[in-house]
C-alpha cells in the first residue's frame, strides 16, 4: 500500500494541535492508573466508553482540520491516543451503520440493516433480532454492566430495544431523530414525545445534548464506584437536524417538521458541535474525577459521514452517498499505556471493527453462532503493525449506488455511472479510472459482485432516502422519486 506523502497546511496545524493539548493534559494523569490490579493480581478489564456522534463531517473536529471553532476535549482524546485518517462507516446512513456497530458484521446480513433508515412506518414491524449477539451481550458474559445514552434507532417496543439487545440500562430516545428542545420527532404541538428512561417514557426540560451529557457522567460515577468494568455507550444526536443550537427554543418551536429545509446556518451548525464536545469534556473530567482514567478506553467517532452543513474535506459526497464524504468518517481511541499518544493511523479501518477490538481487548471473543466481519485492530493499535490493505464493501439502495475499496483502488456506481478511482492519489474522486485501468476495475466489480451474492438481497419494501436537486442546489441534477 502506497503512503501518502504530501502534507497539507490543516494536517500541520491539527498536528501541532494535538500536541499542545498533548502537553497540556498530562497533569490529569494518574500515574499508578495503568498498571492498577485486581486483589488477585490479574489485570483489570479496561472499561469502555463509546461516543457517537451523528453525521459528523470528517473534518468537522479541530484535530481533522477544522479551521473556524475548535473542538479541544475531542481533541484530547487524539492528543492521548490515536488518530485514523481512514476510517469508513458501514453505510452512509445511520440505521444501516448502527446494526454494524453493535453486531461486528455487514449489516446486510440483517433485514433491519436493509433499512436506509429505519423508518416509523407501522406496517413494518422490523428491528434488530433481541437473540442476535451483540457487543453489550457478549461483554455482559465477562462482567460487564452497560449503559446506552442517547440514539438507538434500531426498533421500537414491544418488540425491539436497548434493554432487549444485552444492554442493562438506557436513557435517550428511539427514533432517527428528536427535537432537542420538545423531545419529540413531530410539531411541537403533536403528541410524539421519544425520551426514555429504561422503558418508561419521561419528560424532562433542556437541551437534548447537555441532557446526555448529564446522564453520562452520572452513569460514569456510578460505575466507577461499583469495582465492575462497564461499557457506556454515549450516542449523541449532535449535529444531526433539526438545526438547534443552545438557545434556539424559538426555532424549536417554528418547525413544523424535523427534516427541514429553511433553517440552519454554518454557525448554527457548529454551536451545535462545540456543544457536545463540552459535554464530552464534563464525561472525560468524571473518568478522571474518579480515578478511572487510565483503565478506560475511549472511542470517538460518527455513524456515517457528514450531511449539508458539514465539512467533509478533502472529500466529496454526503450522507447517503457512497462518495468518500458520505462514507469517510473522524475515529479516535484513547486507551492509557497501551496506545502512544498523538499517534496517526493509515489503516484503513470500518465500523463493524470496533466489535472485535474491543472484545480482545476484554479478553474474549465474538459470538460462534454470529462471526463478525469486522478486523481486530488491537495489532495496530497497540503494536504499532504496518497498514496492510483491506476488501471493503459497500450498497445503497437510493439511486443504486455501489462501492468496493481494494488497498488504494476504489469502485463506484451511481445510477448508471460507473468510476475506478485511486484514492490516495485523488481523494476527491475526480479521475475516472476505468478504462485506462480496466482490469482493476473488472477485478473489483466481479469481487464486489461475489460478495454481494453473500449478502440478503435488497428489499423492495425497505426504506431508502437521498438529496434531490430540489432539497440542495448542489444535487440539481437528481431529480425526486417515490422511493
Amino acid at each position: 500500500m502506497r503512503e501518502q506523502t504530501n502534507v497539507t497546511r490543516r494536517e500541520i496545524l491539527s498536528r501541532t494541535a494535538a500536541g499542545s493539548i498533548a502537553l497540556a493534559t498530562l497533569g490529569a494523569v494518574q500515574p499508578n492508573e495503568a498498571n492498577a490490579q485486581t486483589s488477585g493480581g490479574a489485570p483489570l478489564k479496561p472499561n469502555m466508553l463509546f461516543i457517537l456522534a451523528d453525521d459528523l463531517g470528517y473534518a468537522d473536529l479541530s484535530c481533522y482540520g477544522r479551521r473556524d471553532f475548535t473542538t479541544p476535549n475531542i481533541d484530547r482524546i487524539a492528543a492521548d491516543g490515536m488518530r485514523f485518517r481512514q476510517a469508513y462507516a458501514n453505510s452512509a446512513v445511520c440505521t444501516a451503520s448502527r446494526v454494524a456497530l453493535i453486531t461486528g458484521r455487514y449489516q446486510y446480513r440483517l433485514t433491519v440493516g436493509l433499512e436506509e433508515p429505519l423508518t416509523g412506518r407501522e406496517t413494518r414491524i422490523v428491528g434488530l433480532p433481541p437473540e442476535h449477539s451483540t457487543l453489550p451481550s457478549i461483554l455482559k458474559k465477562v462482567g460487564y454492566q452497560s449503559t446506552l445514552i442517547g440514539k438507538w434507532h434500531l426498533g421500537r417496543l414491544p418488540d425491539f430495544g436497548p434493554l432487549q439487545s444485552g444492554y442493562d440500562h438506557f436513557y435517550g430516545f428511539r427514533g432517527g431523530a428528536l427535537d432537542y428542545y420538545t423531545h419529540k420527532f413531530g410539531p411541537p404541538a403533536s403528541d410524539t414525545e421519544d425520551l426514555w428512561d429504561d422503558d418508561a417514557k419521561v419528560r424532562q426540560p433542556g437541551y437534548l445534548t447537555d441532557l446526555l451529557g448529564n446522564r453520562a457522567v452520572d452513569v460514569v460515577n456510578a460505575y466507577a464506584k461499583s469495582g465492575q468494568p462497564f461499557l457506556v455507550s454515549l450516542h449523541f444526536n449532535a449535529p444531526h437536524w433539526p438545526w438547534e443550537a443552545p438557545g434556539d427554543e424559538a426555532e424549536a418551536q417554528r418547525l413544523k417538521s424535523l427534516f427541514h429545509f429553511d433553517g440552519g446556518t454554518q454557525g448554527t451548525y457548529q454551536r451545535m458541535i462545540r456543544q457536545m464536545d463540552l459535554q464530552i469534556g464534563r464525561v472525560l473530567q468524571a473518568l478522571d474525577a474518579n480515578s478511572v482514567s487510565e483503565n478506560t478506553i475511549i472511542i470517538f467517532t460518527s455513524d456515517n459521514g457528514g450531511e449539508r452543513y458539514a465539512d467533509t474535506w478533502p472529500f466529496t459526497g454526503r450522507k447517503t452517498e457512497l462518495l468518500e464524504g458520505g462514507l469517510r468518517i473522524p475515529a479516535l481511541i484513547r486507551w492509557p499505556g497501551r496506545i502512544p499518544q498523538g499517534s496517526v493511523s493509515e489503516q484503513v479501518m470500518v465500523g463493524m471493527d470496533w466489535l472485535p477490538t474491543l472484545l480482545a481487548a476484554a479478553g474474549t471473543v465474538p459470538d460462534p453462532a454470529y462471526p463478525s466481519d469486522g478486523m481486530d485492530l488491537l495489532p495496530w493499535l497497540m503494536q504499532g503493525a504496518a497498514p496492510v490493505p483491506r476488501k471493503l464493501y459497500w450498497r445503497y439502495k437510493y439511486a443504486d449506488q455501489q462501492a468496493a475499496r481494494d488497498g488504494d483502488w476504489k469502485y463506484l456506481k451511481i445510477l448508471d455511472n460507473t468510476f475506478l478511482f485511486d484514492l490516495v492519489q485523488d481523494p476527491m474522486e475526480r479521475a475516472n479510472l476505468k478504462d485506462r485501468h480496466r482490469d482493476v476495475y473488472d477485478r473489483l466489480v466481479a469481487q464486489w459482485k461475489e460478495w454481494n451474492a453473500t449478502m440478503l438481497p435488497l428489499d423492495p419494501q425497505s426504506f431508502t432516502a437521498g438529496f434531490t436537486g430540489e432539497q440542495l442546489a448542489d444535487h440539481f441534477g437528481v431529480k425526486a422519486n417515490a422511493s
